[in-house]
């Protein structure tokens, strides 16, 4: 069987002038991962990341610990929803001040579930319906090119990822189900998590999710 390892990418910089930059822990994550991986023989055949600087750092960071030469492809399918564009679309968001960690992340959660909703659609530059469709593009794309039995590394972000599962999970499901799971995937995906997906002959499965055991202490991050 194939095999595709969705890889959220190390923690950014969150409150810095410009977010999409690994910060020094979240380089030191990616190095870990690289590591740990290579220690139990994974070897990507094929690399793919998004089109995002932080997907790029986080790609180069498991190529230096890990010891892989594999080049990898962009594929901006694999790319995270504007979650900043989202969460200033949100109407009750306080305007007089800059949130901290824990009030960001209460927004986020109320304005994300305006977005899945799909009722203001206009409103954002892209819809909830039309990132879901192009992630799904994007695992079918990493499925395919790990065929009968090569190992696909696609490193993203926590909201294609969440997508990709709520998918593999419920791939029936109606929008409000899927959109249900997609928010609990997103909410609990770790910096530098794993979570594999395995491709045989009646198709790609979920095998696990969000798998961190490279990661303790302080190195363990969600923002």
């Amino acid at each position: 069987m194939g095999l595709v390892l969705l890889v959220r990418h190390g923690q950014a910089s969150f409150g810095a002038a410009d977010y999409d930059v690994l910060s020094e822990r979240g380089w030191e994550q990616s190095r870990l991962l690289g590591a740990w991986l290579a220690e139990r023989s994974v070897a990507p055949d094929v690399v793919l990341r998004g089109d995002m600087r932080r997907h790029r750092e986080t790609a180069e960071g498991m190529a230096g610990g890990g010891g892989w030469s594999t080049e990898a492809q962009v594929d901006p399918g694999w790319n995270e929803f504007d979650h900043l564009g989202v969460v200033a679309a949100y109407p009750d968001l306080p305007a007089d001040r800059e949130l901290d960690r824990r009030e960001f992340q209460h927004f986020f959660e109320l304005a994300t579930g305006r977005w899945t909703a799909g009722q203001h659609d206009d409103e954002y530059p892209e819809s909830y319906t039309a990132f879901v469709t192009r992630v799904r593009a994007a695992l079918d794309g990493a499925c395919a090119a790990a065929g009968p039995g090569g190992t696909v590394v696609a490193v993203s972000s926590g909201g294609p990822i969440a997508a990709a599962c709520a998918a593999l999970v419920d791939p029936t499901g109606d929008p409000a189900t899927l959109a249900r799971l997609w928010g609990r995937f997103n909410t609990v995906t770790v910096n530098s998590s794993v979570t594999r997906v395995v491709v045989g002959s009646t198709g790609a499965r979920l095998l696990t999710f969000n798998e961190h055991p490279h990661l303790e202490g302080d190195h363990l991050t969600y923002r």
